[in-house]
């Protein structure tokens, strides 16, 4: 699906899908997504927003706690954690589906 993308967290891939009621849920703790969004245009968007967004978008959380999230953006990297929040950024901004 357009907007979604992975993550691996503990050597397993989840999908991160920017559902509807996940962007509710992420805008309810950080804030305005447009707001987060031009944050990250900025450079500006702090790592516990992006563990954030990612945590609320994983399809299937199971027992995934934040903590793992925010362990595997730090393992894999800001940069190369930029891919998968492109997309979801992506898709607040345009639409998925």
């Amino acid at each position: 699906m357009r907007g979604e993308a992975s993550l691996v967290i503990d050597g397993r891939h989840y999908v991160l899908r920017p559902s509807f009621a996940a962007l509710i849920a992420a805008e309810e703790e950080i804030g305005p997504l447009f707001a987060l969004v031009e944050r990250a245009g900025a450079g500006e968007l702090r790592l516990s927003e992006m563990t954030a967004l990612f945590w609320h978008c994983l399809a299937d959380r199971g027992d995934v706690g934040r903590d793992a999230v925010g362990s595997a953006i730090a393992a894999r990297g800001l940069a190369a954690s930029a891919t998968p929040l492109r997309a979801l950024l992506g898709a607040i901004l345009k639409g998925g589906g």
